[in-house]
């Protein structure tokens, strides 16, 4: 967190030519002095003109320079910052980065309607029964996850995502009839509200305000991106194709998601992650974990980073090319900005090194973390169950086993039969609590008696 102690105002503009702001608003513009700053983008500074401030207007820069230039600021004799924002600013806006960049008593926030509230009012829509998904700043594909059938979604959009780049995403999901209703330049003159079928679209050069609100209704179209989990073999780009290769099959990824139990904030590495099946599954249901995949082989790789973006799981899966366990302690380091550790582990391939693997794993799990590993070969087996042995013995952990059987049904000369699978050993291990004791006085009678507690 930065060391900025002025005070910094998030002023929300709404969504109009000429901003409509409150008395709190107006006063925090009106104490500024000649020294402090307002920053925004050129637009933002013409929509507040007709109220007065002696501060110097600053257009907004990326946002690594940012933090610096407060500090720059601070130095040459600001007291009191305001960034505007467009409409609500803690709402898909800067006032989210403003939050976790600066101390909080320092920040003042501003509300007003937003674009999105606006876009909704002028389609008849309830903003509870909508997806909003920003792609503002984001790779389009990001929006790959959110394309189902029967949704309705608004979408905040950049340069790199206008209508015909929508259409084009949405037949490519087989939503080609989904409609695609562009609000351009919202609360100007200029505003305009058009509806378009996705397949038309793709098809027409249609010119559209950049300052836009997009929303897409998919109808009772079926997606070609999952709904569920489990998503079938054949989907994923594999080193063998058809679903086949180095990839950990539907019902065993199934099981796998289960037991590792993926909950929002959660830091999850996959080890040996082959063409990504099981890291892609955690990555698309569970939007707000970082799963990092890790992977040396250069095919595997191609694949993981083809799948990472067919399923549009670009923001929250993390592809680290290098050989476990070495590379493992440079992903700590502060250079690859991945440096969290883990509080999740799944190990589905080793390479051979699945001791060194385990118990440098198990050293990095926090308590109440938990490691899976996969095991086919007997070989791998014995390893993982000397490891079991080991937690067994130092009564460090709770362990779950199992082994996955499947057999799937075949046709050979017109007949039905059950094919087998290789067996999968599953070990599940969550790390316990570390119990210590403290030592206190009791004052009545002077004895030392001890407490447990939990670390």
């Amino acid at each position: 967190m930065t060391e900025t102690q002025m005070p910094i105002h998030v002023i929300g503009l709404g969504v109009n030519e000429h901003a409509n702001l409150d008395a709190s608003a107006q006063a925090a513009l009106a104490s500024l002095s000649e020294q402090d700053i307002v920053l925004g983008s050129p637009r933002q500074h013409d929509t507040i003109a007709a109220y007065s401030h002696k501060a110097q207007c600053c257009d907004l820069p990326k946002l690594k320079q940012l933090e610096s230039d407060f500090a720059t600021w601070q130095t040459q004799g600001a007291t009191q910052v305001v960034v505007l924002a467009s409409g609500d600013p803690l709402y898909y806006g800067i006032g989210a980065w403003v939050m976790r960049t600066f101390a909080p008593e320092n920040l003042s926030f501003y509300p007003n309607v937003s674009s999105i509230q606006v876009a909704c009012h002028r389609l008849g829509l309830s903003l509870q029964d909508v997806n909003v998904v920003s792609l503002h700043g984001r790779p389009l594909s990001s929006l790959r996850r959110h394309l189902q059938s029967n949704s309705t979604l608004v979408l905040l959009t950049d340069q790199y995502s206008q209508p015909k780049h929508i259409a084009e995403e949405c037949v490519q999901a087989g939503l080609d009839q989904s409609d695609i209703i562009v609000c351009e330049a919202l609360g100007y003159e200029q505003e305009k509200v058009r509806s378009f079928v996705a397949q038309t679209l793709v098809k027409t050069e249609v010119e559209c305000d950049p300052l836009n609100v997009i929303v897409v209704k998919t109808s009772q179209q079926t997606s070609l991106y999952p709904s569920a989990v489990g998503i079938p073999d054949a989907s994923f780009v594999t080193d063998k194709g058809d679903g086949k290769g180095m990839i950990t099959k539907r019902e065993v990824r199934l099981v796998i998601l289960s037991y590792m139990n993926i909950e929002q904030g959660d830091t999850v590495w996959d080890i040996g992650a082959g063409c990504g099946g099981v890291s892609v599954e955690m990555a698309y249901w569970h939007p707000c974990s970082q799963i990092i995949a890790i992977e040396h082989h250069p095919e595997r790789l191609a694949c993981l980073a083809a799948n990472q973006d067919r399923f549009g799981v670009v923001q929250n899966l993390s592809i680290v090319a290098g050989r476990a366990p070495n590379v493992l302690v440079d992903l700590l380091s502060q250079n690859k900005g991945l440096n969290r550790a883990p509080n999740k582990v799944f190990i589905g391939g080793s390479d051979g090194e699945l001791n060194a693997l385990m118990a440098q794993v198990w050293d990095l799990l926090p308590a109440g973390g938990s490691l899976m590993v996969s095991a086919v070969t007997e070989d791998t087996k014995f390893q993982v169950m000397q490891f079991a042995q080991a937690r067994e013995s130092a009564d460090d952990a709770d362990e779950q086993s199992l082994q996955v059987s499947i057999a799937k049904g075949e046709r050979l000369a017109g007949q039905r039969l059950f094919r087998p699978n290789l067996p999968v050993t599953l070990h599940h291990f969550k790390k316990h609590f570390k119990t210590h004791f403290t030592k206190h006085m009791n004052k009545t009678n002077n004895k030392t008696i001890y407490k447990e507690s939990a670390q």
